[in-house]
């Protein structure tokens, strides 16, 4: 299982102390979405850290942009250099925008401030394997009145994901170590969502699928889906 979360200076926390919490908490792996304007250093080695604390680290991004033109020229951007790309959304043409686009992995926080989400975006979401995100933020840090909104955004959500088999992934999107949550607290609010513990393992371990399939087409020996270069074929 993995988590997503943003490291300094996007967040509070630095890669290396986000992934020694998430291997104590049990996940596999890290999956380091920093937005575009707030990249990690260059100077940050994930294969270091990764060794270190025996998890895996993965280089993401999530996209802000204002509208669609403008996230199109940064998914043309950030495409070739980056394993996990992430469309920031919120905004329902942000949200369309995502859904609709091949080369984007995940649709991050679709309910997020005006968004919504609807059929039309789920049966996209499904034709063109992009994720849909499950952000339980929300249900993790407010309470009240947000809290229960949150709840019913997510409900609303995981009809339409369910209904259309759009894929997804869950995350709690932590700013800081001490926002991470283990996998077990994760499963407690998927429950209250509506999800059972196999479909929460199923969205917490899609960003390692995702990650390993990326990794796999951006290697040398890629050609196509389910084909690669053999040991006698040489680069044209």
């Amino acid at each position: 299982m993995y988590e997503a979360v943003h490291a300094r200076p996007d967040g509070d926390s630095t890669v290396a102390r986000l992934a020694a919490t998430a291997a104590e908490y049990g996940f596999d792996g890290v999956v380091v979405r920093n937005h575009g304007d707030a990249r990690v250093d260059d100077g940050v080695d994930f294969e270091r850290v990764a060794t270190e604390y025996d998890v895996d680290v993965v280089d993401g991004l999530e996209i802000q942009a204002d509208d669609p033109s403008q996230a199109s020229g940064h998914v043309g951007n950030f495409r070739p250099k980056t394993t996990v790309l992430l469309m920031h959304g919120g905004t329902t043409t942000l949200n369309r925008f995502a859904v609709e686009e091949e080369r984007v992995d995940v649709l991050a926080h679709p309910m997020r401030g005006r968004g919504d989400f609807n059929h039309v975006l789920a049966k996209a979401a499904a034709e063109n394997g992009v994720r849909v995100e499950f952000d339980l933020s929300r249900v993790l840090r407010t309470d009240g009145g947000p809290r229960v909104q949150a709840l019913q955004d997510l409900r609303k959500l995981r009809e339409l994901v369910t209904k259309y088999d759009a894929p997804f992934v869950v995350s709690a999107d932590a700013r800081s170590h001490l926002q991470l949550r283990a996998p077990r607290e994760l499963l407690a609010v998927g429950k209250a969502v509506g999800f059972s513990r196999e479909q929460v393992e199923t969205g917490l371990c899609e960003w390692g699928r995702v990650a390993e399939r990326n990794r796999e087409r951006r290697s040398d020996e890629f050609i196509a889906p389910g084909v690669k270069r053999g040991r006698y074929e040489e680069n044209d």
